[in-house]
């Protein structure tokens, strides 16, 4: 299904199989995607002003919610002048974040593919903490699945409360569905979770500042 993806994930192979020659593959792979957050970080930074842009007009937009509630056509019209006059797009930041995902598709399929056109994911056979990076939880039993699932609710409390505070109760649940993401992938796409909502959450923690 996502084969398509194999050739930019092979270049990403041979990347993390280098830095893994120095450093072991569980660490060339939370630096790995270390170095694509810190590429991506300028599109993080575009985001979070068009989030600020947005919250900045929160209170008059839900004003003209609230005014115009009956009637829909009205209301979307009154919104996009508020954002027009305010030089600010309805959709600020939402750019930056859809250009992130293609990105994150291509570092899933290296942590979860067993090969690349023939060629086998040799990354997935190295272990951490005694278990095979490619294993999966109800296949190997081994107490760091347990460890990253704690560690991402841990991470999800924090994505969860750095939400903004109009934002819909079940949506603040959103970030707790990444542990339970651990029992179902192989452990290096586990490991790839971990290290890069953490650094979401530093990420926009510092960029709220």
């Amino acid at each position: 299904m996502f084969d398509f993806l194999d050739v930019p994930a092979h270049g990403a192979y041979d990347l993390v199989s280098l830095i893994a020659a120095g450093t072991g593959t569980a660490a060339a792979i939370v630096l790995f995607t270390v170095a694509v957050r810190v590429m991506l970080h300028p599109l993080a930074r575009s985001a979070m002003r068009g989030e600020k842009a947005r919250a900045a007009l929160a209170p008059q937009a839900a004003k003209l919610r609230e005014k115009h509630k009956k009637d829909p056509e009205r209301m979307q019209r009154e919104m996009m002048v508020l954002y027009q006059d305010n030089g600010v797009s309805m959709f600020a930041g939402c750019l930056p974040m859809l250009l992130q995902i293609p990105v994150f598709m291509v570092l899933y399929r290296l942590f979860t593919a067993g090969s690349f056109d023939g060629t086998p994911n040799n990354l997935l056979s190295q272990v951490l903490f005694g278990a095979p990076l490619g294993s999966h939880f109800f296949s190997s039993g081994s107490v760091v699945f347990i460890g990253l699932f704690v560690a991402l609710l841990v991470v999800g409390y924090f994505a969860a409360r750095a939400m903004l505070a109009e934002t819909p109760k079940f949506l603040r649940l959103l970030p707790f569905g990444t542990s339970f993401a651990v029992a179902v992938v192989p452990l290096a796409a586990g490991l790839y979770l971990l290290t890069t909502t953490t650094w979401t959450v530093i990420e926009r923690a510092y960029l709220r500042r």
